[in-house]
């Protein structure tokens, strides 16, 4: 297994928790707010999992929003210092993906190892990194690319040698309950031999969240969902 600090790059796609535009599936039961400060929380766990998985040269965030309006704005724009930052763009989330690995590939060289996750899994840990960076890592044994799938059908995370194996992401739709299926189809017509690694649970609704919270009792998302529990319980 890769050993924490090594030459696993990290690419976290990221989107400020601003309430009204964060979570708007668990908003719709908790409220804008509530989902915004769950948002934060979970993009803080995230930063800590990578953080304890690779060194400041090798991970990247890249970033759509406003955080002067974000829940917990400050203390993640503080995080941010730790970390090589670029904007997303394009038009559609995967035309951000897509820009976003090729933008990695231009920090980290063409053929770098790279694992891509989003901001939805909280209960992250570096062992599930490492797991995927494993299997592109270079070694007599790695493909390609590997795919860590969602419990709902999209993915937590995509890990490849080149970022060209992503371009036929444009054509493939997110958040729905084949966007891994699709994903899959879609590296393989690229000319990658892909593995799927093992499954986590996305974030997106009120059971989602109350799953994922006992998983990382001890976590910033668990904390703030037991104040979320207490509101709803009342």
């Amino acid at each position: 297994m890769t050993a924490a600090g090594s030459a696993t790059r990290l690419l976290l796609v990221a989107k400020a928790p601003v309430a009204g535009l964060a979570k708007t599936r668990l908003a719709a039961t908790i409220g804008d707010a509530a989902a915004a400060d769950l948002a934060a929380a979970a993009l803080l766990d995230t930063f800590d999992a990578c953080e304890q998985t690779a060194g400041p040269a090798a991970r990247i965030v890249a970033l759509t929003g406003d955080l002067a309006h974000a829940a917990r704005g400050s203390e993640i724009t503080a995080r941010l210092s730790r970390w090589q930052l670029v904007e997303q763009r394009g038009d559609s989330f995967a035309a951000r993906l897509v820009h976003a690995h090729h933008d990695a590939a231009a920090i980290f060289g063409p053929t770098a190892p790279l694992v891509q996750i989003g901001m939805d899994t909280p209960q992250l840990t570096p062992d599930d990194l490492h797991r995927l960076a494993d299997i592109v890592s270079g070694g007599p044994r790695s493909l390609e690319a590997a795919l860590g799938p969602a419990t709902d059908g999209g993915w937590w995370g995509l890990a490849t040698r080149t970022a060209g194996y992503v371009d036929g992401l444009l054509d493939v739709a997110m958040s729905q309950d084949d966007t891994c299926v699709l994903t899959h189809a879609a590296l393989e017509t690229a000319g990658a031999r892909v593995a799927v690694a093992h499954s986590l649970d996305d974030v997106d609704t009120l059971d989602d969240a109350c799953r994922v919270a006992a998983l990382a009792p001890h976590s910033r998302f668990a904390g703030a969902f037991a104040k979320v529990s207490q509101a709803v319980r009342r």
